[in-house]
């Protein structure tokens, strides 16, 4: 899947050092692309990590690509890398997929000079204050200038950051807030974690907000009417639910969405986020207006005394397609000029 049709010519190249790539690893999919210059972004491809043994051999199979080869782009010498796993010194060791690395080791297997390699949150967080236009408006008032931001987004996992004022800049958070214990709010939630205690010992927040989480509240809902469900997966949960075809898979979607409203309130509340909180993730942008009318607001807003203080934080969904790789190309360019 190619963003661009175009291939860049060689003379419009901008960046001293030649294209940059950039990269969006989940558990999933690995996502590439090369920087030719500034916000110039192109060559998108989006390669099934389950197709190559190890994340380098994507990174091969990607500079291989035709469409690569006939930019006539030359030795790419800088690199960044978003990946969905805690990044913490030099050995990476995913939590969703099989794939694991010294960083270190693939700068020189792949012939970079400089790598970065982060938690895909924290990149997705640097991308924010360049989103422009392709985020949308659920709820709130104005954010406030200078304050900081919340991230959370589901898909494989569920991904939690945060993006903070520093002086001029901005820091992102590596945080691993999905991983946090899943607290219920009402007595359906009550049921659906009871339910996933069967399964798991402990229910973290990411059990239920992502896609997997999404099969196993349709199971719980299922369970808990008395009538075992068919084993659906969360795209046809989400597809059946938004043709209205199904009202246990719209129960469900309605689940999930009150839940992560609760998760994005726990997150302003602690980050103070006045600028705002932002949900990411494969999920949440796919379910468009379902989304807006959903609990999910009303749920952000339900802390007791603090309901005032967060009906004024605005919250956004995240519509761009590929926003991660404006928090890399952010990060690589400060590494550069540091």
């Amino acid at each position: 899947m190619t963003a661009s049709a175009n291939s860049p010519s060689p003379a419009s190249v901008t960046h001293a050092g030649g294209a940059r790539l950039l990269a969006d690893i989940g558990g999933t999919n690995a996502r590439f692309a090369l920087e030719f210059g500034p916000g110039r972004i192109e060559l998108i491809d989006v390669l099934a990590c389950k197709d190559h043994l190890t994340l380098a051999a994507a990174v091969r199979a990607y500079l291989a690509s035709p469409a690569v080869l006939e930019a006539h782009a030359g030795p790419v010498r800088h690199a960044a890398i978003a990946i969905a796993n805690p990044v913490v010194g030099d050995y990476v060791r995913m939590t969703n997929h099989h794939w694991e690395f010294s960083i270190e080791a693939l700068r020189r297997e792949c012939g970079f000079e400089v790598l970065e390699v982060v938690n895909d949150f924290s990149a997705l967080a640097r991308s924010l204050p360049h989103l422009g236009g392709q985020k949308q408006q659920v709820g709130g008032g104005a954010p406030v200038a200078d304050a900081p931001l919340g991230l959370l987004g589901a898909g494989t996992g569920l991904g939690v950051s945060g993006l903070i004022p520093c002086g001029a800049g901005w820091t992102a958070l590596r945080s691993e807030g999905g991983h946090v214990t899943f607290s219920p709010a009402n007595e359906t939630e009550v049921a659906i974690l009871q339910y996933a205690w069967r399964e798991f010992e402990h229910v973290s927040a990411e059990r239920l907000l992502s896609g997997a989480g999404v099969e196993l509240i349709y199971r719980a809902l299922a369970d808990r009417a008395g009538r075992p469900g068919e084993s659906l997966g969360a795209p046809e949960i989400s597809r059946r639910a938004l043709a209205g075809e199904c009202g246990l898979c719209d129960a469900t979607l309605e689940a999930f969405c009150g839940m992560l409203g609760t998760v994005a309130g726990n997150l302003a509340v602690t980050l103070g986020a006045q600028g705002g909180v932002y949900i990411g993730g494969g999920i949440v942008p796919r379910l468009g207006e379902r989304f807006a009318r959903s609990s999910f607001r009303s749920r952000f807003e339900q802390k007791g005394r603090f309901a005032g203080y967060l009906g004024q934080i605005p919250t956004y969904v995240i519509t761009a397609e590929y926003p991660a790789f404006l928090g890399v190309s952010a990060i690589l360019s400060e590494k550069l000029s540091g």
